[in-house]
């Protein structure tokens, strides 16, 4: 037998007798030919250490279980959307068959809304004598700030959003995954405020169970689908500083888990994305020659949303914390890009000065600029909690009366345009995973000679009006129905696919008396928010 042939028989032996080869990924042929499940639930550590606070008679419990949902040799994805905000949301799960992926239907009913699936983790809690003594479930959808591979053949990234989606009630579609090979955070806090702040110090052991018909759908085995995690819980000294670290990061689990992004008036203007990622980068100077804006090809395409979250408030003093006697409608407004291209606007300092003359930039289809065209001015907004840069003419918000003549309108008349509600990521070309969420990553510091603003496809922009000259001053109006006009686009300095969608209206009715007015709020297409 010659040398070749022996070295041959010597590998045909090795694999026959069930030993290690490694493939051209990495990976071992043993390994390989087990394939994962679909998905699999596991605990990260069997014993943490949860934290509580008291002060008083209130009682704040922080709980990290380290709980992970991992994909299998396949990405898991979900895609809810509904045709009309008076339609069901309907949901498919992308299945790969036969090296293609198809969109497969969940029943019907499956997905009630754009927060996730539906109580898919079930958590039962026992103290060291066996009592159950709290009981939940949570939602999960996948999408999570957090997530990493698992194994070492697994894809080097995670397309998926890192926000669930729905904290907008006029939400059209949402995108949940699981980067094939990665995992995603587990949503362990119950969704009611102070839901453990009950346990006292001990130690306990928390079951949790991905519900039966989760498991059915989606394949997950049963000794897959449970995870036990024993928890030590502490008293600790009250320190108002560590607490309101606990507490934001309770609250930054709960964005992620629910898509709760932040909305404009909050956020650190210290951080600007805009200061050292390349695509939030303008040119230096504004382009000397301009090329036409293209009559055809991609185009953002800027659709108002209903106000939302509106509510009435009293006036008070800030210095003296009494009422003052006016009255204010809150409200939230969203314009949002249903467009074929993103909203981009760079923004070129004037010299010497705090004013930047804007132009709105195009591209084709292959994402290559191909014109540009003026389209107002940002101004450097100094205020505390703004310190950015505003984009004077993006949009109008108006309180028309009855007739649909103008009452008030507020004082917000410039933006710093942010991705802060994911409102369809269904539609072609959507951007699932935008930079630009908040004002802790948008619009550029005092220090800069340009600044890039973007409203990405399928992202929508949100604005809270819950300040005196933003929020309308309904103090000296008479009692009836009126509108809140959300309006984008107003002088029509940007060109977009469409200007037909730019305005929309919500009803309210405004009654009472003088020192104390009320508010009702109609319901528009079924929906109360």
């Amino acid at each position: 037998m010659t040398d070749s042939q022996k070295r041959r028989r010597r590998i045909a032996l090795g694999a026959a007798a069930g030993a290690v080869v490694l493939t051209a990924s990495g990976v071992g042929v043993a390994e390989a030919a087990a394939a994962p499940p679909a998905l699999s639930f596991v605990a990260a550590t069997n014993t943490v250490t949860a934290e509580r606070y008291v002060e008083g008679d209130d009682a704040y419990l922080y709980l990290d279980l380290g709980l992970h949902l991992i994909a299998g040799k396949d990405a898991f994805e979900v895609r809810a959307k509904r045709t009309g905000y008076d339609k069901p949301i309907t949901a498919t799960r992308s299945v790969v068959k036969n090296g293609k992926k198809t969109q497969v239907a969940l029943p019907a009913g499956t997905v009630k809304d754009f927060t996730g699936l539906k109580d898919f983790t079930a958590y039962v809690i026992k103290d060291k004598a066996g009592k159950v003594v709290a009981q939940y479930s949570t939602p999960f959808c996948g999408n999570s700030y957090s997530s990493g591979r698992t194994r070492r053949d697994a894809p080097a990234t995670n397309p998926y959003p890192t926000r669930c989606g729905g904290e907008n009630p006029f939400t059209l579609g949402a995108v949940w995954g699981v980067q094939a090979g990665w995992d995603a955070a587990v949503q362990d806090q119950p969704s009611t405020p102070g839901g453990l702040s009950k346990l006292k110090a001990g130690k306990y052991t928390v079951t949790a169970t991905v519900d039966a018909k989760y498991q059915k759908l989606f394949g997950i085995p049963a000794n897959k689908a449970t995870a036990k995690v024993t928890v030590n819980v502490v008293d600790v000294k009250y320190d108002e500083a560590k607490l309101a670290r606990s507490k934001k990061a309770t609250a930054l689990e709960s964005h992620a888990a629910t898509g709760h992004g932040l909305h404009h008036g909050e956020g650190d203007a210290s951080r600007q994305v805009s200061s050292y990622l390349p695509e939030f980068r303008a040119a230096a100077s504004k382009p000397k020659q301009l090329p036409l804006t293209p009559k055809t090809g991609p185009k953002p395409d800027l659709r108002s949303l209903p106000a939302w979250g509106i509510s009435l408030a009293e006036g008070v003093d800030e210095k003296t914390g009494k009422t003052t006697g006016k009255w204010y409608v809150n409200f939230g407004a969203t314009v949002w890009n249903a467009g074929t291209s993103p909203l981009l606007v760079d923004g070129f300092r004037r010299t010497g000065t705090e004013v930047m003359d804007a132009y709105q930039y195009f591209f084709d289809a292959k994402g290559k600029q191909v014109g540009s065209r003026p389209a107002g001015t940002m101004q450097w907004d100094p205020r505390e909690g703004h310190l950015h840069w505003h984009f004077t003419d993006f949009a109008q918000y108006n309180l028309l009366k009855a007739d649909k003549k103008l009452a008030v309108r507020s004082g917000k008349e410039a933006f710093c345009l942010a991705n802060t509600d994911a409102v369809d990521y269904t539609m072609a070309g959507a951007k699932w995973r935008p930079d630009n969420t908040d004002l802790a990553t948008s619009c550029g510091a005092n220090t800069v000679v340009a600044v890039r603003e973007v409203l990405d496809i399928g992202n929508g922009d949100t604005y809270s009006q819950d300040r005196p000259g933003q929020s309308f001053d309904i103090t000296g109006l008479k009692n009836g129905t009126y509108y809140i006009q959300v309006l984008a686009n107003p002088s029509n300095k940007l060109a977009e696919l469409s200007t037909g969608n730019n305005s929309a209206l919500r009803q309210i009715v405004i009654g009472g008396t003088a020192k104390k007015r009320t508010l009702t709020v109609p319901k528009v297409y079924g929906i109360a928010g």
